[in-house]
C-alpha cells in the first residue's frame, strides 16, 4: 500500500514507540493523528513531528467515542489503525497478584485494544479496506516470572488479533499483531520520562520501520505476525 495521503490513527502516540510509528508515517507523507492522556505532552508532541493531536483515554468508552469523532471530522477518512496504547504494572508472582493492578492493565491493553479495534472495524467493513496493527510484545508469546498480568493481557491481545483476522479478512481488512522484545522507553517508567537508547537493545525506530514495512506490501498481502527480537541484547 502507497502511504501517501493515507490516514493513519495512532494511539499513545505521545512518546516512545507510538510517537516513532508517528514519525516514520509521516515520513511516508501519510496524514496521521496520535493520541494521549497527557494533554501538554501530546499537544507538544504533534506540533513538533507534524500530527494531529486528540486527548483520549483508550480505556474510556467516552473517549474512545471523541476519537474517532474527532479523527473523521478532521480526515474523514481512517485507512489504518495502530493500537499501540499500552502500560505495565503489577510485575508480582503469582502467590501476590493485585487484582487492582490486573484490571487496570486489562482495560488499557486488552479492553482498550478491543473498543478501538471494535470501531475501527466498523468503519472499515463499510469501505471493504483498512488495516489494524496490534503492538503486543514477546512478553505475549511466553510468559516469564512475575509477569502473570502484563504477559497475560498480550496473549490476550494476540488472541483478539487472530479472531479479528478471521473476522475482516473477507472485507480485505488487514489485521496485524507485532511482538517487539524490549525497547527503552517511557513504558512502565512511572516518571513517564524517556530512558536513553542501548547499544545492544532494539530502538523504537526500528520497530516503527517494520510496522512501515508490513504496511506497504501490496494490498493483496499481509503479514500475520511480526516479532521483532534484538540479536543479542546481553
Amino acid at each position: 500500500m502507497d502511504l501517501k495521503d493515507r490516514c493513519f490513527l495512532v494511539t499513545g502516540g505521545s512518546s516512545g514507540l507510538g510517537k516513532a510509528i508517528a514519525i516514520a508515517l509521516i515520513a511516508e507523507r501519510a496524514k496521521v493523528a496520535i493520541t494521549g492522556r497527557d494533554a501538554t505532552k501530546l499537544t507538544q508532541v504533534a506540533e513538533t513531528i507534524g500530527a494531529s493531536g486528540i486527548v483520549a483515554d483508550v480505556s474510556k468508552a467516552a473517549d474512545v467515542e471523541k476519537t474517532y469523532h474527532t479523527f473523521m471530522a478532521r480526515f474523514n477518512r481512517l485507512d489504518g489503525l495502530i493500537n499501540n496504547a499500552g502500560i505495565g504494572k503489577g510485575w508480582e508472582p503469582i502467590d501476590a497478584l493485585n487484582m487492582a493492578n490486573m484490571r487496570e492493565v486489562y482495560d488499557v491493553n486488552v479492553f482498550g485494544a478491543a473498543m478501538m479495534g471494535q470501531t475501527a472495524a466498523a468503519i472499515f467493513k463499510k469501505q471493504m479496506s483498512g488495516n489494524i496493527v496490534n503492538i503486543a510484545s514477546t512478553a505475549g508469546v511466553k510468559g516469564f516470572a512475575n509477569g502473570s498480568t502484563y504477559a497475560s493481557s498480550k496473549f490476550a491481545l494476540r488472541g483478539m488479533t487472530q479472531c479479528w483476522q478471521s473476522d475482516l479478512r473477507k472485507y480485505n481488512v488487514r489485521v496485524m499483531l507485532v511482538n517487539p522484545s524490549e525497547v527503552p522507553t517511557a513504558f512502565g517508567n512511572p516518571e513517564r520520562e524517556e530512558r536513553a537508547e542501548e547499544a545492544k537493545k532494539l530502538s523504537a525506530k526500528e520497530i516503527a520501520d517494520a510496522i512501515v514495512g508490513a504496511l506497504k506490501m501490496d494490498n493483496r498481502g499481509f503479514i500475520p505476525e511480526l516479532t521483532v527480537w534484538a540479536t543479542n541484547p546481553f
